[in-house]
């Protein structure tokens, strides 16, 4: 995914015309080798899904140097400790792997609290742990002093990456200094109904920030919830965040209130909403979780630009790897300026063949 300097950097070269067309950057990438191409460093997110089916959010710092304001979903960089990776270069690289899953497992419980993994001796349950117990080990693990994976069977469990399901990989343009390739995963915690009654295990640990390390707040709400907020200016998502929640809200949707009450989903509805945006997730062939987006502007009208979500990246090419061609981005420069840059909106993603004949099929738009 991309840094934020390097976000503003993207869009407002796009905005000023200086960013290459498409068609430019492929004869571009076809005149050197992929591997004089700035290496695109490999990490990890999750969007975890609560027993309510929200979606959670961190709210990072302002002095970040990623994603500074913004509200992400948990997860970081891939370490030494969590596995080998081939060289950026190499097509494996950007691939879904034991690497991937240990980071963003990783990540997850150094960055919200919140510990996704199995008990050796009942697979059935999450490993459950004191406030004490949980805060000492996310500063060990954070700090380096333990590997995680270590810590986590001096836990009694193991790290829970069969439940992670692939939705998507982000790998951020050919021509930005600063690159990511940023594997993207579903996680559902247990619906209340399904956890052992009578015991306490398995209970959702309400997620808490790091400490103003990296985050100030960590909350879950509705998919939706989440994308109105952003085009309230009331938060700040950046291109992947919020073309994943508006896709997300389609599936997870917020019940309307009749009585002036805020409604609640039973089991079997919250249930059924899994099953559609797993059915959504794991159709196609291959399936759509597994779709790989660099996004590319493909049109420009004054302060708005429209991002192409198809292309899968340079390292991809000739790998029959591809994006989402069904649907583009439309993202907008605000008036408001932070460190001399006018920081970019993402607005609405649209289905691509009603933009292209005008017809533009709205989601997530005010």
């Amino acid at each position: 995914m991309f840094r934020r300097r390097t976000d503003l950097e993207f869009f407002e070269a796009a905005m000023r015309g200086a960013f290459p067309s498409r068609h430019s950057r492929k004869r571009q990438a076809s005149s050197k080798s992929v591997r004089e191409l700035p290496p695109a460093n490999p990490s990890a997110s999750i969007l975890l899904i609560s027993p309510a089916n929200h979606i959670l959010l961190l709210h990072r710092v302002s002095s970040s140097s990623t994603f500074a304001s913004a509200h992400v979903f948990p997860g970081g960089h891939c370490s030494p400790q969590d596995g080998h990776l081939p060289p950026s270069s190499d097509p494996r690289h950007h691939e879904d792997g034991p690497a991937y899953r240990h980071a963003a497992i990783r990540e997850c419980f150094e960055e919200s609290g919140i510990l996704l993994a199995r008990k050796r001796d009942d697979n059935e349950e999450l490993v459950e742990l004191a406030e004490e117990e949980r805060d000492e080990g996310r500063k060990a693990v954070h700090g380096e002093e333990v590997p995680f994976a270590e810590w986590v069977d001096q836990k009694g469990g193991r790290m829970d990456t069969e439940g992670l399901i692939p939705f998507t990989r982000w790998l951020t343009p050919a021509n930005i200094p600063k690159r990511y390739s940023t594997q993207m995963y579903l996680y559902f915690l247990p619906l209340e109904s399904e956890m052992r009654l009578g015991r306490q295990t398995n209970q959702m640990h309400i997620p808490t920030p790091d400490g103003g390390v990296e985050h100030t707040a960590a909350k879950f709400a509705w998919a939706g919830e989440w994308i109105e907020a952003a085009l309230k200016g009331e938060c700040v998502l950046f291109p992947p965040q919020f073309f994943l929640l508006s896709l997300v809200a389609d599936f997870l949707k917020q019940p309307l209130p009749e009585s002036g009450e805020e409604e609640k989903l039973n089991t079997e509805q919250l249930r059924e909403q899994r099953s559609q945006l797993l059915e959504f997730v794991k159709g196609g062939d291959p399936p759509w979780g597994e779709k790989c987006i660099s996004p590319n502007p493909i049109k420009k009208s004054g302060n708005t630009l429209w991002m192409g979500m198809g292309d899968a990246g340079p390292e991809l090419e000739g790998t029959g790897k591809s994006g989402d061609k069904e649907r583009v981005l439309r993202v907008e420069l605000s008036d408001v300026i932070e460190r001399g840059k006018r920081t970019p909106r993402p607005k609405e993603v649209v289905i691509k063949k009603d933009f292209i004949s005008g017809k533009r099929k709205i989601k997530g738009s005010l």
